[in-house]
């Protein structure tokens, strides 16, 4: 009887070995431990693949030497205010900002960049953000102002001879991101920190990642250089036609660009709006999809070469709204020989660019 309760019951020693198996002590340390490995590979792959956009993104950016080819001719850093408390921005910050006309790559020629080589800097802005990252200030240069360019050095070698009386965004055409730096501190007497430039597919592809931008204009826009036709009215744009806006002009009364500044700046203050709506941080995959967007058709300078340097600037702003941008254009009256082109009027030019030192 011993013997057959004993196996009947499981309790013996062949019984309890095959519970042990099953659950017991050994088993379920066995199950944890598999458990274990499964969680750790999981994090593996995921650090792996964290690694990987990391890598992927912060390899997307291109970078020019803008400091090491102008050396020290240039303005004045700004003197930061000894009484900033530790936690703040050190100091004031301008950038200039440039959406450049590329006319190279298929996505920028089926966008409107032509069929030739080479590109203009269509979009220039010199942002001014306050020593405490609480205000900005976003003042747009019109591209066809005349002034003295001067001698920029060539990344080929030699330099450019200085030219009274160009086009701003020649500048930029004939010796890139050095000259067009050096002509904005040329005529404005302020040290640019900064270079970022965006082209043409890099900003149609960041304004589909946020999901559009919604904007309204006061006119209808009927233009065939920009591929846009809208009523006068609020309209939400896809990457294409919110570049499209940006890039409007002949479709705008007596083609100004002064009018198509008017709208880039609206278009601007609209996309701020649109990122503040969008909660990233919440959003992997729309974060990775913008992040990308932008860092894959960006140059800047050596400063802001990389994906911790993009992001540190970026944490600076978080606290700054659409509300607290200020968009102003370089004052500016028509030109003595050639009404289709502008130059600064002073002293109102020179005053506002005096505020940003």
């Amino acid at each position: 009887m011993g013997h057959s309760g004993g196996d009947a019951n499981g309790t013996g020693k062949g019984g309890g070995g095959r519970m042990a198996a099953r659950g017991g002590p050994g088993g379920r340390s066995r199950g944890l431990r598999a458990a274990g490995l499964a969680l750790v590979g999981a994090l593996l792959l995921g650090a792996a693949a964290a690694g990987w956009a990391y890598w992927h993104l912060n390899g997307n950016i291109t970078s020019v030497d803008i400091d090491g080819a102008l050396g020290d001719d240039r303005p004045a850093r700004p003197v930061t205010a000894p009484s900033a408390p530790p936690s703040a921005p050190a100091g004031a910050l301008n950038l200039l900002v440039l959406g450049s006309d590329s006319r190279g790559g298929e996505e920028n020629q089926e966008l409107g960049g032509g069929d030739s080589e080479g590109a203009r800097s269509d979009t220039a802005m010199v942002v001014h953000l306050d020593a405490g990252r609480t205000a900005a200030t976003v003042v747009s240069i019109p591209r066809d102002t005349l002034v003295t360019r001067p001698s920029c050095p060539l990344p080929s070698g030699g330099e450019t001879r200085e030219a009274s009386g160009a086009m701003f965004n020649t500048a930029y055409a004939l010796g890139g991101p050095v000259c067009a730096v050096k002509t904005v501190e040329s005529m404005t007497g302020v040290r640019m920190d900064h270079y970022i430039e965006i082209d043409f597919s890099g900003f149609a592809k960041l304004v589909d990642a946020l999901g559009g931008v919604t904007v309204t204009t006061d006119v209808d826009i009927d233009d065939d250089k920009s591929h846009l036709h809208l009523d006068a009215g609020t309209h939400h744009l896809d990457g294409t036609e919110a570049l499209g806006l940006a890039r409007t002009r002949y479709g705008l009364a007596g083609g100004s660009d002064l009018a198509r500044i008017e709208l880039q700046q609206k278009l601007m203050k609209a996309l701020l709006e649109q990122i503040s709506a969008t909660d990233l941080l919440t959003d992997p995959a729309r974060l990775y999809q913008v992040t990308d967007a932008v860092t894959g058709s960006l140059t800047t300078d050596t400063g802001l070469d990389s994906l911790g340097e993009l992001m540190s600037l970026g944490r600076s702003l978080g606290g700054l709204s659409a509300a607290d941008v200020r968009t102003v254009t370089m004052p500016v009256l028509p030109a003595p020989r050639d009404a289709n082109r502008v130059v600064a009027r002073q002293p109102d030019a020179g005053d506002l660019w005096k505020s940003l030192r």
